[in-house]
Parts: structure tokens; C-alpha cells; sequence
């Protein structure tokens, strides 16, 4: 559409108003950086541009910060308060990455994302400098991935990794909103699972896609770091209006985001993470069907019957993988990341490791 749509012209009108506002008041911005990746001709770098009453705060969220620096974060919060913060939109930034400098400006939730070409960085992982007029400077994480990487990982969250019982309104609302970071539960094995599949494979990419939302990055960084998990970058979605109505669809996000990061790294066969709650098993599979010679397995976490009735109020999968003629790909289906591992060490003909991952 070459026009927005009523809502995002209603919504940037609120949030310029508003930024006049904090402006006057003496409101500077945050940076606020997400992880990024990329290969050896471009990166991908990501991050966030905020209000803040205090002027030229530094923030992160990126995979280099310490793990003192992110529970000093109010590591306990809520998470309402995430969602309750005014995107700095149309913001100047300068980002410099290995030989090269660029500028920018955030988009109108305030979202950094560039992309960087003849950066000249090795493969491994990079510090990136973003620097605003208005906030101190901030140093996000890259992982340049080598040409000759040819494993990689792709996970989703909800229900994945995390246990949200999505997408049953009230549940995802209290676990989003209200519930404390600490207290939101991992699903048993899923980090051991990753960690093990690395060990074979060091330097592999792991990216998180999920349809949450761009505020949750910092807190989903800290559980993550927390749980053990990988860390890796997370790719996520503006829960606002969009171009084109009042929310964007969570399914093309995460078709979208498949396809670029398999035209942005050529090389990787990837393993596809999901779970049988929501849609993952048809995603993939349609994705294995276009683009078999990209994907390496598909791993399916089966929801037990109170997990699914919690996500859609009947005991059993709606939503059930199917192998497409001429997409052999290999399939592991499993309830936690134990059972999986174990499943996926004979499907990639792999032995474990011997390394303390376990």
C-alpha cells in the first residue's frame, strides 16, 4: 500500500507529539543494541533508538555484555514496563563496522537495521559502534559467519525454548506483561540440546525468530543467558500498526525472515526449531518443500495434552508437519531437549559430545 494505514498514521502522530513533548522536558535517547550477524560481505546490524528522562544513557542488550551488566538491568522486572516506552523515530545514527562508517535513522518504532557491506571483518564474533547525536555511544555484538560454515540454527521461542502456553490471550498476556523475568520457565533440555549440537559444530549461527515483539529483546537476552542458551541474534516483530492494518501476521514474519537469512548466508543448512502449538510444523514444511537444499532437519517439539489444551483449547496438535514430494528432509519429533538430542544424534549420524555439554 502506498498509503498507511489509519492506525500507523494515528499511532506516529501520538509518538511525534509525545517526543516533542519529553523533548521540552529535557529527554534525551538511549541506543539501545541488539545482536547482530552477517557473513564476510555484509552484516546485519540491529538495534533500538529510545526516550529517556536520563539524557546520553547507554544501553545493551547485545551477546558480549557481561552477565553483571545485565542483572543489574532490573533483571526482575515486569515486563509491561518494556511496553511502555516512546520510540525515538526518524533518529540520526552513525554506525561504524570494521572499515566502514555509515549513517541512518531509526524507523518509526525507533528500530535500527542495516545492513553493511565491505566491512572487511573475520569471521567470528565483532563489536559494532552505534553513535546518536543525543545518546551516549553504544557497542553491539556481530557474529560474522565464515564461508565455509555450513550448519546453522533457527529456533523459535514461544513454547520452544520458553513456556508461554501461547497463543491463548490471557496466558500470553501474563506471562508477557506481568509475570517476572525469573520466573518464566524454560522448556527441560532445549539448551543442552543447542549447546550439544554447537559442540560439533563450533561457530555455527544460532538466530532466534519469534513473533514477539522488538521491546522483549533485553529481557528475552537475559533469559537466555540465564538458561544457558546459545546466544545468538533475535529476530523479531512491531506488534503496532502497520502499512497495511492494525497488526502484522506473526506467520509471514517468520516466512520472510527464513528466506532472507538463507539469501543472506548461502551456505548454511539449517536446522528448523519449532513446536506442534502454533504453526511452525506448516511453515517449515513449506519452506522445506521451496527450499530443500537449505534445510538440514526439522525439529518438532510435541506439546503434551495440557500444554495444547492451554494453547488452544483441545488436547491435540492443530497443526501437524507433512512431508512434501521431493522435500526429503529429516524430521525429529520429541516432548523436551533431552528426547531430542537423542533423536537428532541418529538423524545427523552424530556422537555426543564429550565435552561437559551435557
Amino acid at each position: 500500500m502506498s498509503r498507511p494505514h489509519a492506525a500507523a498514521i494515528v499511532e506516529d502522530a501520538w509518538h511525534r507529539q509525545l517526543g516533542a513533548v519529553l523533548r521540552r522536558r529535557g529527554w534525551g535517547t538511549r541506543v539501545l543494541a541488539y545482536t547482530g550477524y552477517g557473513s564476510v560481505d555484509q552484516v546485519r546490524v540491529l538495534g533500538r533508538v529510545l526516550m529517556t528522562r536520563r539524557p546520553y544513557a547507554p544501553a545493551s542488550a547485545d551477546a558480549k555484555a557481561t552477565w553483571e551488566e545485565l542483572r543489574n538491568a532490573d533483571h526482575e522486572r515486569r515486563g509491561w514496563r518494556s511496553f511502555i516506552t516512546n520510540p525515538a523515530f526518524n533518529e540520526p545514527v552513525s554506525i561504524t563496522v570494521g572499515e566502514r562508517t555509515v549513517t541512518a535513522r531509526s524507523d518509526r518504532s525507533g528500530i535500527i537495521d542495516v545492513t553493511i557491506t565491505g566491512h572487511g571483518l573475520e569471521p567470528g564474533w565483532h563489536d559494532v559502534t552505534i553513535t546518536s547525536p543525543r545518546a551516549a555511544d553504544t557497542t553491539a555484538a556481530v557474529l560474522v559467519i565464515g564461508p565455509d560454515q555450513d550448519f546453522g540454527i533457527i529456533s523459535d521461542l514461544d513454547d520452544t525454548v520458553i513456556k508461554t502456553m501461547l497463543p491463548r490471550p490471557m496466558i500470553a498476556a501474563w506471562n508477557t506483561f506481568l509475570r517476572h523475568e525469573g520466573t518464566r520457565a524454560a522448556v527441560p533440555g532445549m539448551a543442552t540440546f543447542y549447546r550439544e549440537m554447537l559442540a560439533a559444530h563450533p561457530q555455527a549461527p544460532v538466530v532466534y525468530v519469534s513473533t514477539g515483539a522488538w521491546n522483549t529483546v533485553p529481557q528475552l537476552t537475559r533469559f537466555l543467558r540465564d538458561r544457558g542458551y546459545p546466544l545468538g541474534p533475535l529476530l523479531m516483530t512491531d506488534w503496532g500498526p502497520t502499512n497495511t492494518g492494525w497488526f502484522r501476521s506473526g506467520q509471514d514474519h517468520k516466512r520472510a525472515c527464513l528466506h532472507r537469512l538463507v539469501r543472506e548466508l548461502p551456505n548454511v543448512r539449517w536446522v528448523l526449531v519449532g513446536d506442534d502449538g502454533q504453526h511452525d510444523p506448516t511453515i517449515y514444511g513449506e519452506f522445506a518443500e521451496q527450499r530443500p537444499d537449505r534445510v538440514r532437519a526439522i525439529c518438532i517439539r510435541v506439546l503434551s495434552a495440557t500444554e495444547q489444551m492451554l494453547s488452544h483449547f483441545t488436547p491435540m496438535a492443530t497443526d501437524e508437519f507433512e512431508q512434501h514430494p521431493g522435500a526429503e528432509v529429516p524430521v525429529a519429533r520429541a516432548s523436551d531437549g533431552y528426547a531430542m538430542a537423542r533423536v537428532m544424534r541418529a538423524v545427523l549420524g552424530e556422537t555426543p559430545p564429550n565435552d561437559g555439554t551435557r
